[in-house]
């Protein structure tokens, strides 16, 4: 098992938990962090056992806290001399983006428990996951105008998507940190609780996705979704669409549910995404950076 120290991995019923945990230094974000989280999901994406992630930040404070500014954060963007004349150099790309376009290439379910403060990359990383719930003391906030950069972590692509160009744009150009109810209204997050009932409300929502569905449909409904929802056309929709129904309706899943559906019990899907994802998946390549 993969021995971590920025982060904390657990395997419970199906569900696996990612906690940042750096709290005395309020889960700020570091290399070294981001890193583990890469490795983590490799791990947990590989693991046929496991059917829904959810992320959340160790202690009371804090979800993340934005980048460690500090020595100690390993190379930020801030303190790093080293200069660069080709934009194209690996040594210029962004950490925050390395992990959110890791996220993105999820198998799984990806579901934030944010429990607390979520700035900078705190709050950017989150966008990369499918479903978002806070507690009533999350904090969040795209701060970058106040520090004199720009959104990272590819969350020009993501925040518009979620909350719509205009919502966008306010967060970010005021750069001011808003609390819960603001998330919820601008359709950053999917519901408010209580601190005490954050984690069981997320838990909750993992298992209703891994004890009813088929892996295999949960993971290709999140590549479609994710990569379709801008198509120059609903053609290129109906064209994937076309070949996931006729491929998966003659697969050993379909049968299975239709047949729970028929006796009136819980379904035993046996497809795994380790080995059984249709053979036209993945149908995109547009990553130009190895």
């Amino acid at each position: 098992m993969t021995q971590y120290t920025q982060i904390i991995v657990t395997k419970a019923d199906d569900i696996a938990t990612i906690t940042l945990n750096r709290p005395d230094k309020m889960n700020a974000y570091t290399r070294t962090m981001g890193e583990e989280i890469i490795a983590a999901m490799d791990d947990l994406d590989a693991d046929d056992a496991v059917r829904a992630v959810i992320f959340t930040g160790s202690g009371e404070r804090a979800f993340c806290a934005g980048a460690d500014l500090t020595p100690e954060g390993g190379g930020h963007v801030f303190s790093d001399p080293t200069q660069v004349d080709d934009l194209s150099d690996p040594r210029v790309r962004d950490g925050g983006g390395r992990l959110t376009l890791r996220l993105f290439e999820s198998k799984k379910p990806l579901i934030s428990a944010c429990n607390g403060v979520a700035v900078g990359v705190g709050a950017t990383m989150q966008l990369a996951m499918d479903i978002r719930l806070a507690s009533d003391t999350a904090r969040y906030g795209f701060v970058f105008a106040r520090r004199g950069i720009v959104p990272e972590a590819a969350s020009s692509w993501f925040l518009p998507r979620i909350v719509g160009i205009s919502q966008a744009l306010e967060w970010c150009y005021t750069g001011r940190v808003f609390d819960a109810a603001e998330a919820k209204a601008g359709g950053l997050i999917r519901s408010i609780h209580a601190p005490q009932d954050l984690l069981h409300a997320a838990k909750s929502l993992a298992l209703e996705i891994a004890e009813n569905t088929s892996a295999i449909s949960v993971a290709m409904t999140r590549a479609m979704m994710w990569r379709l929802m801008n198509a120059d056309h609903p053609m290129e929709a109906h064209k994937i669409d076309s070949r996931a129904i006729y491929r998966l309706s003659r697969g050993a899943d379909a049968k299975e549910g239709i047949a729970s559906f028929l006796e009136k019990r819980r379904p035993m899907y046996p497809g795994k995404v380790s080995d059984d994802m249709p053979d036209f998946y993945p149908w995109w390549d547009d990553r130009p950076y190895e």
